[in-house]
């Protein structure tokens, strides 16, 4: 029987012969199945499929795991409410940043491509914590490949550029090696057609060394010549610490989470551990958040927030809000 293939699973199948790294590898063979059409023909060529994607990551695994070995450098396990990754060119303050936000402590030095490899931390915004990660300058002359695997696992990106350099040349420059890897800023997604594996993702423009008020009338003009909008910008100094609160709060909003609280029957709420799920999410969801019991065995669900009257009895589709507090019962 005929496979009748579409033109994008050869693409897909091309750039998979092409990928250098078992992660690409996996990424490309799942882009294959996405493509291939569900019918009898494909059966076959579908279980060859997943049988080389268990393969590569079976290999994987054994070469983590395995006597003398490492895990990459670029593997980061996400921790906190969301991962976001620190881009941009060399010498703009990205490790300065980082290590002024979080707990990490990257080599920080006058000159250029003194960070190698990444460095995660933890930011705190207000009652949770966000993932920061510094990386190795975005330089076409060289890019470490596995670069891009970080960044399309991350849930959004900072661009930091510097203001008192070339700071559109920055930005456009560090989108099109951005483009080139098919990771695309979530807030252009209407201006392209859409492809093979594109990552579309929040990504904020920093524009540091925005030192006071005469380097914000430099900001104002800055955004007045950015063409398209390509990328939205948030002016801060690392050195006089500016704006990092404001900072703080756009990464939240522009992850899209919010933070949910729990109440045990007969007590009050921890305000201190929110559960962190995506906007838009229901109280079945919340539940699982939880723990997978509660999800399973829910009978009935109050709320107290500002979407319902204080102790409302919801169903499972319920959709919550920031701030809400669910008591569930099974």
């Amino acid at each position: 029987m005929p496979t009748n293939l579409p033109p994008d699973y050869y693409k897909a199948e091309e750039q998979f012969r092409k990928a250098t790294t078992n992660q690409e590898k996996i990424a490309w063979l799942e882009e294959m199945l996405s493509i291939m059409p569900k019918h009898k023909g494909t059966d076959h060529l579908k279980s060859d499929l997943r049988r080389k994607i268990s393969k590569l990551k079976a290999a994987d695994t054994q070469k983590k795991g395995g006597p003398g070995r490492q895990v990459s450098a670029f593997h980061i396990p996400k921790e906190g409410a969301g991962q976001v990754v620190v881009l941009g060119p060399a010498n703009t303050g990205k490790s300065s940043l980082v290590a002024a936000l979080t707990n990490a402590k990257p080599e920080v030095a006058p000159y250029p491509f003194s960070t190698w490899g990444p460095t995660p931390g933890m930011m705190q915004f207000e009652n949770v914590q966000i993932q920061l990660i510094d990386t190795p300058p975005l330089e076409s002359e060289f890019i470490e490949p596995e670069l891009f695997n970080l960044i399309r696992n991350a849930d959004m990106a900072l661009l930091v550029v510097d203001l008192q350099a070339d700071t559109i040349e920055q930005i456009e420059g560090t989108l099109a090696l951005l483009e080139e890897r098919r990771i695309i800023p979530r807030h252009l997604q209407a201006n392209h057609e859409g492809g093979l594996r594109i990552k579309y993702m929040p990504i904020l423009g920093v524009a540091n060394k925005t030192d006071d008020e005469e380097r914000d009338a430099d900001f104002d003009v800055l955004r007045e010549l950015m063409q398209g909008d390509q990328c939205p910008l948030i002016p801060i100094s690392v050195t006089e610490a500016r704006n990092f609160e404001r900072l703080k709060k756009v990464i939240y909003e522009k992850l899209e989470i919010m933070r949910v609280y729990s109440r045990p029957p007969g007590k009050e709420p921890n305000y201190e551990s929110p559960f962190v799920l995506q906007i838009g999410s229901t109280v079945e969801e919340f539940a699982g958040k939880v723990h997978q019991d509660f999800r399973e065995n829910l009978k009935s669900a109050k709320v107290w927030g500002s979407g319902a009257f204080d102790g409302q009895m919801v169903s499972r589709d319920y959709v919550l809000q920031d701030g809400d507090v669910v008591e569930l019962r099974i």
